[in-house]
């Protein structure tokens, strides 16, 4: 970054300002399957970022970091994730790990809200309910949000799938509903990375269907397995934290954004995936995110 030349005056010592401090709480969908899925996700940048298990993760966490930065923004950004896990999980063998006085915690449970009972919103309900009330205990200010998550292919289109038959958006909407009947306080909001991907779909970026192959100039948001999110989707996914967290417009990475280069995004694609994050904010009817902007 270039700084303008002032003129030097004798002037009072100031500490700077701490970093604002984020917790990433999550599974594979936070960190970045590596199986065949993204390891360029999973292996990008950890040394940004802090990872209480101490696996050496960067993931979406530190694509969120490096995305900051490039703002010229300063998070310290802290993860925790563990692969197949709800927030139980995280509740009963994690609790004394991740609950501090953080600034911000961002929570992100199973893909199909309970493994054992698909669609069913109970647990998240309850665990992240009792996690934003410790979160909260610890520092009282702190901004609690959960990350509503993508629809599964695998879940839809194959006949095993718990949304079989109910068309690729539902999961993701689904996902958000039970989100939204968890997110009060102290949680202050839902982050539609979900919704995100479904606008993807909807405007022709991305593929509805991985199984029966892609349209001419279509990304597939989904990794090989029909399950994990590709490059693509978990840079969409970083964008749309991005953007709800920091209140900036995630067009303003640009299509050239050095982050989607170093995942092998090409720029045409990075500008639409931008674009679909700050478009779904937008439809969130957040006013906050203009005038953050501004």
């Amino acid at each position: 970054m270039k700084y303008p030349n002032f003129m030097c005056f004798p002037m009072a010592r100031h500490q700077p300002s701490p970093a604002t401090t984020i917790l990433f709480v999550g599974n594979s969908f936070t960190y970045g399957d590596p199986a065949g899925a993204a390891p360029l996700v999973q292996e990008f940048r950890p040394h940004t970022v802090t990872d209480l298990n101490g696996t050496h993760i960067g993931g979406v966490p530190a694509l969120f970091k490096a995305m900051t930065e490039e703002a010229g923004l300063d998070f310290q950004v802290i993860l925790e994730t563990e692969g197949g896990t709800g927030l139980d999980f995280h509740h009963d063998t994690r609790y004394d790990t991740i609950v501090k006085p953080w600034d911000i915690v961002l929570l992100q449970s199973y893909s199909t809200l309970d493994e054992d009972d698909p669609g069913n919103p109970a647990k998240l309900i309850r665990y992240s309910s009792l996690l934003a009330q410790a979160f909260h205990a610890q520092n009282p200010a702190v901004d609690v949000r959960l990350t509503a998550t993508w629809s599964r292919a695998d879940q839809t289109w194959l006949d095993t799938g718990a949304w079989h038959g109910k068309g690729i958006a539902r999961m993701a909407l689904d996902v958000r509903r039970a989100c939204d009947a968890a997110a009060s306080h102290p949680i202050n909001g839902v982050i539609p990375v979900g919704e995100a991907w479904n606008r993807a779909i909807a405007v022709g970026v991305a593929c509805a269907n991985p199984y029966q192959g892609m349209a001419p100039g279509e990304v597939n948001l989904w990794a090989p397995d029909a399950y994990h999110g590709s490059v693509h989707g978990y840079y969409l996914e970083a964008a749309t934290i991005f953007g709800h967290v920091t209140g900036r417009d995630p067009r303003l990475l640009g299509a050239f954004d050095p982050i989607a280069r170093e995942l092998g995004i090409e720029a045409r694609v990075a500008g639409a995936l931008q674009a679909i994050a700050a478009a779904q904010l937008a439809a969130e009817n957040r006013p906050e995110l203009e005038r953050r902007a501004a």
